[in-house]
């Protein structure tokens, strides 16, 4: 296991790059934390396969270094950084049986034979693939296949780290759900450093201690799931993660004075002076659907476009002053055709220029 330090990292796949625009990876500078679990987390060609190469190996980064705990590792190759990557889709050898596929690294390694048995077989009961250790692999579904492809990274107790690039794309829902939960289980048993590639924020936040959000290639936020959730560092975050995400509204913002959809709301806190585009984010669980009376004077009319009722919760899509909200609701809430949205004023954030601005102490 190791730390892994960014330093001053960028990518481009040009061959001279000129600003910005034409880095796939624009600056980062970070360290992962020696056992720590993080997952990149954003859009398809937001720059996570891109990082998360570099990292292997795969790639050598236009600028900066790479280290593992005090080692440069920017110019090594992927065998020598001692690293397991899981891929999207399967690599396994088809000829090869179950059993055989999984102490191959091992083996390739000359780890001792009594060690290789205990833990391919340990591996075979967590990925529920004992009853298939002497198949050939060639003859198995594609869940099955990838749950090898994922054993083989796991196998190995010595690894720097474990890296993971959307692995469970060809896995379906039940197992998706299994196999994240096993890959916590192994996390907190054996403590590897675990980079897990994805776009679906459930297994980003169901996995991870630590989730990278990146967006057109740079990375917007770290932090934990309770910190994407209640203060996004920028626009993107709030409106990525959630479902539905967070309502982005444009307002006002003076000293501990909000404006927002014509109704001011006075605030336990102060801002500095602001300029710019500024807008304020509230989530939709936040937001409380009522009739004139339950609104009282806090209430802002609202325009009920769609109600969507997901099983314990609503949905309720509508307009405030022209712009699109969203509320999540209880699913026995009733939703009055006069409907007003009441605000917790406690749970606003306040951006400019999409980047979250802090209220001063």
């Amino acid at each position: 296991m190791a730390q892994i330090t960014l330093d001053k990292l960028a990518h481009s796949y040009l061959a001279k790059p000129q600003n910005d625009a034409d880095f796939a990876l624009k600056q980062i500078d970070y360290v992962w934390e020696d056992g720590g679990a993080y997952a990149l987390l954003g859009p398809s060609g937001c720059g996570k396969t891109t990082l998360l190469n570099i990292i292997s190996g795969l790639l050598v980064p236009s600028k900066g270094h790479i280290r593992f705990d005090a080692n440069d590792v920017t110019e090594l190759s992927p065998e020598n950084r001692n690293i397991a990557q899981v891929f999207q889709f399967p690599v396994i050898y088809d000829t090869m049986t179950v059993e055989e596929n999984l102490a191959f690294p091992l083996v390739n390694r000359g780890v001792k034979r009594s060690e290789v048995n205990q833990r391919v077989n340990d591996m075979l009961v967590t990925l529920d693939l004992k009853d298939k250790a002497k198949r050939k692999a060639r003859g198995l579904t594609a869940d099955e296949k990838q749950k090898i492809s994922l054993g083989r990274g796991l196998v190995r107790y010595d690894v720097n780290a474990i890296l993971f690039d959307e692995p469970l794309t060809v896995i379906d829902p039940h197992m998706k759900w299994q196999l994240r939960t096993k890959l916590k289980q192994l996390h907190e048993q054996f403590g590897h450093t675990m980079i897990y590639v994805t776009h679906d924020q459930t297994e980003a936040l169901t996995f991870a201690d630590k989730v990278v959000v990146m967006y057109e290639g740079e990375v917007v936020q770290i932090g934990t799931p309770e910190e994407l959730f209640d203060e996004p560092a920028h626009t993107f975050v709030g409106y990525f993660i959630g479902s539905p995400g967070m309502n982005i509204l444009p307002g006002a913002v003076e000293q501990n004075t909000l404006r927002l959809a014509d109704q001011s709301f006075e605030l336990n806190k102060h801002y500095r002076s602001l300029s710019g585009k500024l807008e304020i984010g509230i989530r939709p669980e936040f937001v409380k659907v009522t009739d004139a009376a339950g609104a009282g004077s806090s209430g802002v009319k609202m325009q009920v476009n769609s109600v969507e009722n997901i099983g314990r919760h609503k949905i309720v899509r509508g307009m405030v002053n022209g712009q699109a909200i969203d509320a999540v609701v209880d699913e026995d809430a009733n939703v009055p055709a006069d409907a007003f949205a009441v605000f917790d004023k406690s749970r606003f954030n306040v951006y400019e220029d999409s980047h979250l601005v802090r209220a001063e102490s």
